[in-house]
């Protein structure tokens, strides 16, 4: 039996660790580990998707008002440019803009780039977050 207090959150499994955190900018590095590669020995698409979402969600987090609303992920439209066997991966997401939503809401579109030790972009896009207000969504569960 592991006695081995089990990770909290994705981003604990993931090990990624947040640098630096405000409303419209949040930054977090993330080791290469040999589990995160795909089967040719580079690391896994889907991993870089995850601290790209990891970043972008963490900032509308911050960006929202907790008392009277939530943020959710509805869209990721990211191109990947490079890969890597080892090191660390970088990920940034900016706050582009909030729009209206059609529905309920204000929808955030977050910039998000994921680099290499070297500094080179590995993957970039768009993450956008859909902020509902907690009454919106109590009468959603009605």
């Amino acid at each position: 039996m592991n006695s081995e207090k089990p990770a909290d959150t994705f981003a604990d499994v993931l090990h990624i660790e947040f640098t630096h955190e405000d409303p419209t900018r949040v930054e977090a590095i993330m080791p290469i580990l040999p589990q995160f590669h795909q089967p040719f020995g580079y690391v896994h698409g889907g991993v870089t998707l995850a601290l790209l979402e990891t970043v972008a969600s963490r900032g509308a987090h911050l960006h929202c008002d907790m008392t009277k609303e939530r943020p959710f992920g509805v869209e990721i439209d990211v191109r990947h440019r490079k890969s890597a066997q080892s090191g660390h991966i970088r990920g940034v997401a900016e706050l582009d803009r909030e729009e209206p939503s059609k529905v309920s809401g204000m929808k955030q579109f977050w910039n998000a780039r994921a680099y290499d030790d070297a500094g080179d972009v590995m993957s970039e896009g768009v993450f956008v977050t859909k902020v509902v207000s907690l009454e919106h969504l109590a009468s959603r569960n009605r």
